[in-house]
């Protein structure tokens, strides 16, 4: 069975299952089936809608059960978003393949934004608008990451400071990918922004562990970061530029943990001493 077929029979599976699950009133493909872009790398994404008074953690302690009974699922893990709840299972070889099932009540059974969304069966609620990227936050982000890059090198925390470089350019992409209409979660529309934004960017890739080209590579950060915040937010781009290029060419950095604290990637600023 090739990797699409294998992809095909799991989802009927789980459609035909929720057909017959009283708990659930909706269907719906999501993600590249609903836009009608699936390859042979994509994984299953189905949402589905409940039935009021309907507990989505009972539904979903059934369903994961199945998963893993019928279909030998590995491992899961959650994400919430609004009203929704998604949990993504990896099923086994011969070829590792992704589910992702969404769950709402059915007053939130409908589209969210322009991902992609395709009824099998029930009735959806009107579209709602996308979450839209807080451009101020990223920028807020970008300088944190810039800051405790700089910190990095100076300690000689080498792989910090890779991790915040890489955290800089991911903000850059977004920025761009928010500017020009494009999707900005997961860095989905990057691949389609224009040479001109990504060039730039190319630079900003570590390509050694040492202070020398880290700071070649922070450089070029600030350099694309600044770029893009001139069409982003210009009034920010004038109000950082002297800040960022300083820590760009090693001044500044007093101050912060450089990392020590919250450093996820998601920009929570690090806890002072």
């Amino acid at each position: 069975m090739t990797p699409a077929a294998r992809r095909d029979a799991v989802r009927a599976l789980l459609l035909d299952r929720a057909r017959r699950d009283a708990r659930i009133t909706g269907a719906a493909l999501t993600g590249s089936a609903a836009r009608g872009t699936e390859d042979r790398w994509s994984d299953i994404d189905l949402f589905l809608g409940l039935a009021p008074d309907v507990p989505v953690a009972s539904l979903l302690a059934d369903w994961t059960a199945y998963l893993y009974g019928e279909l030998g699922a590995l491992h899961h893990f959650d994400l919430r978003a609004g009203e929704a709840t998604y949990r993504a299972f990896l099923l086994p070889e011969p070829e590792p393949l992704e589910v992702d099932l969404g769950l709402a009540p059915g007053s939130a059974f409908g589209p969210v934004g322009d991902g992609g969304f395709r009824t099998v069966f029930g009735t959806p609620v009107a579209a709602r608008p996308g979450p839209v990227p807080d451009t101020g936050h990223l920028t807020g982000l970008a300088w944190h990451h810039v800051l405790h890059a700089r910190i990095a090198v100076e300690r000689g925390a080498l792989w910090n400071a890779e991790h915040w470089i890489s955290a800089v350019r991911d903000h850059v992409l977004t920025l761009a990918c928010a500017r020009l209409g494009l999707p900005t979660a997961y860095a989905k529309g990057a691949d389609r922004l224009p040479p001109g934004v990504t060039a730039p960017l190319e630079a900003t890739l570590v390509r050694a562990l040492d202070r020398a080209e880290l700071t070649r590579a922070l450089g070029a950060t600030v350099d694309a970061l600044l770029g893009e915040l001139e069409h982003s937010a210009p009034e920010a781009a004038g109000r950082l530029r002297t800040c960022l290029l300083a820590l760009a060419n090693g001044g500044g950095g007093g101050g912060g943990d450089g990392g020590r604290g919250r450093d996820d990637r998601d920009g929570q600023a690090g806890r002072g001493r």
